[in-house]
């Protein structure tokens, strides 16, 4: 049974600032760590991705693998690759995500699996589910959109342990950044 280990709860106000919290939450990583993204499309999923590969010093631009469905990065500092999934255009469970051989992976990668939710849960009992949602009343372009973008765009990320790994992690310094 799993359970919560801890909530951080972040304010997001650009592109920018949702890069700088995958590199702090980076730092939180370490390899057979499995990290679900939710959110709409332009949430800052791929953002958020891109400063995690950052933080954990991995090789390639990471984009999203929306078409490819997973890439993987390898470290360039002799720490854990990223493994990048966007399951978006899955429509089965951990059955259909079996063909990925995530389950291979996992123990010496960081997973981080887009659009994840009931589907790759079973791969581990401990395991971060952050949620990204638009602020209420904030309306303006895509996370996804270029730096100079309206100020406006707010997200809440709400970054929750789920595990007994979680639940001394630190996850509360997310918050403070």
């Amino acid at each position: 049974m799993s359970t919560t280990g801890a909530v951080a709860h972040v304010t997001v106000k650009s592109p920018v600032q949702m890069q700088e919290l995958g590199r702090r939450l980076a730092s939180l990583l370490r390899p057979g760590d499995l990290v679900l993204l939710t959110g709409e499309l332009g949430a800052g999923k791929t953002t958020l991705t891109r400063g995690l590969g950052e933080g954990l010093g991995v090789r390639g631009a990471v984009t999203s693998p929306t078409f490819v469905i997973a890439r993987v990065h390898p470290s360039l500092t002799g720490g854990p690759a990223l493994v990048h999934v966007d399951a978006y255009r899955l429509g089965g469970g951990l059955d259909e995500m079996e063909d990925l051989d995530l389950d291979v992976s996992l123990p010496e990668s960081v997973v981080v699996v887009e659009w994840g939710d009931g589907k790759v849960e079973d791969l581990s009992e401990d395991r971060l589910h952050v949620v990204i949602g638009r602020a209420v009343g904030a309306d303006g372009p895509a996370l996804d959109a270029p730096p100079e973008a309206e100020a406006d765009d707010v997200r809440e990320v709400t970054v929750t342990g789920i595990g007994g790994r979680w639940t001394d992690a630190g996850l509360g310094r997310l918050e403070n950044g």
